[in-house]
């Protein structure tokens, strides 16, 4: 291995052509920045951060989906999912992940239609404590990371499983409504342009088929990566703490040796993806879920070149706008909108000409009325034809991105250079035709029947050409003036929440500070405060709580207490869309105090309209009814959380309430909410703490609510486990069509305040980071555990039997680790525990976290890296032998089986899994030895009424009254 602190030679330096040094960047932004071309071509751009604790790289690859064989869709994919089976370098399959597990690292890829991206961050080691023996993660990852593109294995023997995780990717998806409608557009496109592939793959096109032609499927994958893996189509990004020449010297030494195929960027200019005959269409889809939208689709200009000007953010500004005079504002006065509107243009391939979307969400009378709908959208399509581009309009937008970029935070090490690698792919550095668009009515009642399905997802739909009648109207709708067009369409007014006073009073400190301060503690509130003195951007968060037992006594007040949030939200749509605009969020984030008044007027003297009322109990109807048909892992958490608090409500509790709420009953509860209350404050950012009192005292002054006593307030709870405890719940999953079972598999611990336990768990969950995923500490308000969740269409009895037989295993590694992993493994999780916040908002979430359950453990990442620190080998053996191995009969279980209605039988004819496989499987996972008997859930009540109930959570730092 190269000395890391060998000095770069000037030979070294000739490798590589410096294309730049000077990058423009935001006014916050003190990294270093240097572009560059190695000889072989590979385009890379180095940043040296010397703050950062994560280090990261990440290569975009200029092949994906568009590039797949006719006969054999979903190949890049498979290609992206096998690149990581070991290479010669280092033929272990596991080499690479290990090796980031035992760094507090992470990785992904995924493959998109042009380009696939590869991605990781690790620990990055200081650079004054990095020695000629001691390698820097970031080193030993990026040579890991290299070999993917030099020299892959494609090993054979894990050919067959990464195949069925592609097939499990598709098939958590089929009943996705997003996946499924998108897939229909894509298919009734142009046959001759890659935008109508099938991207995703499964086991049938990728395994059986082939195999079935006598094909090498291996080998096929080996000749896809060889065909289009070149150097010259790659850009790399590496992100380190390490000097830039540092950085330069390990990319020259580890990634020269990629071959260049001298292979031409891909671009698909002979056909497009909307042919004459697919436009002036219109398309009934039948959802899965209960949705009801209409989409416009409309072939664009391709913007490759015009990166500058970026002329679709002007007009979808204008169309997406929500305030006054906007095509939203006029459709929700006729009740016909429910949610927002969203317009844009998706840029398809390089050379091929973008599509620009509008989606609207429809009311039912909005579904009656989607041809109006369409109407009033030329119309407005005609106001912006007679008005050209205006000068203000414009000067807003690029006065808003200035604002952004000239104050944008970091984000995730890793998030920065798979992006940043994926945007290296655009050569940085018309005419709108109107009337040719495609239409799409998303719905489960209109038009009653559909004619045809979808290949691959199995979507029911009708398609046709556009009667001539209503084309005609859209004509005349797209011709008409001011005379003649709605008096209620007309451009948008000035914003006046863009922000003007920009500046940051910066100042030299020796520490930032870990906590924010306590202005006030009395009976009606408590208000935190803490200047921002780490990040110095122009912004502040301001959080407030209103402390209120009501909501949780009933389902039916829960329910009426989110009606009312979501009316409030209603009312203010118009106002708050310039806000939200300029940055301005009064839900969660930034501080106006002209917003913030407008709020809380509003939610104190809300006026509940019927129409609106309605409009917003309906959607809830649906979102209740549609989160039964959300993928079976989104639903299995709120089950077990249900299962685990002494009180809580599940959507199946707020169903049969909703039909018996109306106006009347929001108008005479919201007041009984506000009028005793508690308020809790946290005022975070480039504020004073005068501020801070001032905002607080506005909220008290403008809801003017009486005190809740302390005794009051209301104390969050779980349910306590008995040791020994083998809880098993069933749940039919309600869509008839989902192949998949989930289960969440949890072993309670005990309680989150005990930081010896809390950090043996954190260490459990750091050391099968590798070997196990989606697994990991789960934590509710007051106990901590260790979790699985698992889909897939194996039955969830089998899928537990899989996971007590890894954890039988793994007592085994555990045991046998030697002391330098486990030691490694323990300065991972620390490093993991210490790393630095990247942005405000991440400070501020970190202190409402603590706030809200009165924990105030502020400090509480340093104290879990020093309760980790002391932890032993023996500890941890005992730790597990205690709470996790399945043989303990100590240990507390409980597991959530969410099951699927499709029989066994038709479930296996859809998967390549023999039903004597499974079984033979389920038989050499059985695990031999005392265990408690499983004790199925029936009766909730019943089973809630028997568990011991938590303490509530307690305060680690005494709360003194203000001065």
């Amino acid at each position: 291995m190269t000395n890391m602190s060998q000095p770069q030679t000037p030979e070294d330096r000739r490798k590589s052509i410096r294309i730049t040094d000077k990058l423009e960047i935001p006014s916050v932004d003190t990294r270093k920045y240097r572009v560059i071309r190695l000889p072989n071509q590979l385009e890379v751009l180095l940043v040296h951060d010397a703050d950062t604790d994560m280090a990261s790289a990440a290569m975009g690859v200029n092949v994906g989906c568009f590039s797949d064989e006719l006969d054999m869709p979903g190949v890049a994919h498979g290609v992206e999912h096998l690149s990581f089976m070991g290479t010669e370098k280092y033929p272990d399959e596991n080499a690479y992940t290990k090796y980031l597990a035992l760094h507090s690292g992470s990785f992904n890829a995924h493959t998109g239609a042009t380009s696939t991206n590869y991605y990781f961050e690790i620990a990055a080691m200081r650079v004054e404590d990095a020695t000629a023996t001691d390698a820097s993660p970031l080193y030993g990852a990026l040579d890991r990371f290299a070999q993917f593109f030099i020299s892959p294995l494609f090993l054979a023997n894990t050919l067959d499983r990464e195949l069925r995780a592609v097939d499990s990717e598709h098939k958590k998806n089929l009943q996705s409504d997003t996946w499924r409608l998108s897939r229909l557009g894509k298919a009734l496109s142009n046959p001759k342009h890659p935008y109508c592939h099938f991207p995703t793959g499964n086991y049938e096109v990728l395994k059986i088929e082939p195999e079935a032609k006598g094909m090498d499927v291996r080998q096929k994958f080996m000749e896809f990566h060889k065909k289009h893996y070149s150097a010259n189509r790659m850009k790399l990004v590496v992100l380190g703490r390490e000097s830039l020449g540092e950085l330069e010297s390990w990319v020259i030494e580890m990634f020269s040796g990629v071959e260049n195929k001298d292979l031409k960027q891909n671009r698909w200019e002979s056909e497009v993806p909307f042919r004459p005959e697919d436009l002036l269409t219109q398309c009934f889809a039948k959802p899965v879920m209960d949705l009801r939208q209409l989409d416009l689709c409309f072939p664009f200009i391709d913007e490759e070149l015009l990166f500058e000007s970026q002329p679709s953010r002007y007009i979808s500004h204008l169309i997406g706008h929500e305030g006054p005079g906007s095509i939203m504002s006029y459709i929700n006065s006729r009740g016909w909108a429910s949610g927002r509107l969203g317009a844009g243009v998706w840029p398809v391939c390089p050379g091929t000409p973008g599509i620009f979307k509008c989606q609207i969400r429809l009311t039912e009378d909005g579904l009656a009325n989607y041809q109006e709908i369409v109407k009033i959208f030329f119309q407005y399509i005609s106001l912006l034809k007679e008005s050209p581009p205006v000068l203000w309009i414009f000067e807003e937008q690029k006065s808003l991105a200035d604002i952004e970029f000239k104050f944008r935070q970091k984000t995730l090490a890793s998030k920065f250079s798979s992006k940043i690698a994926a945007v290296m792919q655009t050569p940085l550095p018309r005419e709108w035709i109107i009337n040719n668009f495609r239409m799409t009515v998303v719905s489960q009642k209109m038009p009653g029947s559909w004619k045809s399905k979808e290949k691959w997802y199995g979507t029911e739909y009708t398609y046709e050409k556009i009667s001539l009648d209503l084309i005609e109207e859209i004509k005349k709708a797209h011709s008409t003036t001011m005379k003649d067009r709605l008096p209620e369409l007309h451009l948008p007014h000035k914003n006046a929440f863009i922000p003007t006073k920009l500046e940051v009073e910066k100042k030299e400190i020796k520490e930032a500070a870990l906590e924010p301060k306590l202005l006030r503690n009395d009976d009606k509130a408590r208000i935190w405060f803490k200047k921002d003195d780490t990040f110095w951007a122009p912004k502040a968060n301001l959080f407030v709580s209103l402390r209120n037992p009501l909501p949780s006594i009933t389902a039916e007040n829960a329910l009426k207490a989110r009606l009312y949030t979501d009316l409030v939200q209603d009312a203010l749509e118009e106002y708050s869309y310039d806000a939200e605009l300029a940055g301005l969020n009064y839900s969660i984030q930034s501080h106006s105090s002209v917003l913030l008044e407008k709020v809380l007027v509003t939610m104190r003297d809300l006026e509940v309209k019927p129409e609106r009322f309605e409009i917003i109990k309906e959607r809830m109807a649906r979102a209740l009814a549609n989160a039964d048909f959300q993928q079976p892992f989104h639903q299995v958490g709120s089950h077990t959380s249900w299962l685990n608090s002494e009180r809580g409500y599940l959507g199946e509790h707020w169903r049969p309430e909703l039909p018996h709420i109306d106006v009347e009953d929001i108008q005479q509860f919201y007041p009984q909410l506000l009028r005793q209350i508690h308020i809790e404050t946290l005022v975070h950012g480039n504020l004073y703490k005068e501020d801070a009192l001032k905002l607080g005292d506005l909220v008290e002054t403008t809801l003017n609510p009486r005190l809740l006593p302390r005794t009051q307030w209301p104390v969050s709870r779980n349910l306590i486990f008995p040791p020994g405890a083998n809880f098993v719940y069933h749940k039919t999953l309600a869509d008839p069509e989902d192949v998949n079972h989930c289960i969440e598999y949890l072993l309670t611990v005990g309680d989150i305040s005990d930081r010896p336990l809390l950090a043996k768990t954190q260490l459990l969950d750091q050391m099968t980071h590798e070997p196990a995923f989606d697994r990991g500490m789960r934590g509710t308000s007051t106990t901590v555990g260790f979790r699985f969740i698992i889909q897939s269409e194996r039955k969830c009895a089998y899928l537990e039997a899989r996971i007590d037989s890894f954890l039988a295993g793994y007592r085994k590694t555990l045991v046998n680790m030697s002391e330098i992993e486990f030691e490694k493994h323990k300065m991972s999780l620390i490093n993991s525990r210490l790393e630095k916040l990247k942005n405000l908002d991440q400070e501020t979430n970190r202190f409402w976290k603590h706030i809200s359950v009165e924990c105030f453990d502020f400090g509480q990442v340093h104290h879990d890296a020093a309760q980790v620190k002391a932890l032993s080998h023996s500890d941890m053996v005992k730790f597990y032998d205690t709470f996790i191995i399945p043989t303990s009969p100590t240990r507390s279980k409980l597991a959530i089986y969410l099951n699927s209605q499709v029989i066994s039988s038709a479930g296996l004819e859809k998967s390549s899994t023999k039903p004597e496989q499974e079984a033979k499987e389920a038989l050499s996972d059985k695990v031999e030895g005392k265990s408690t008997t499983p004790f199925v859930i029936t009766d909730v009540r019943e089973f809630k009424s028997k568990m011991v109930v938590s303490k509530g959570r307690q305060s680690v730092t005494h709360i003194k009254g203000s001065d």
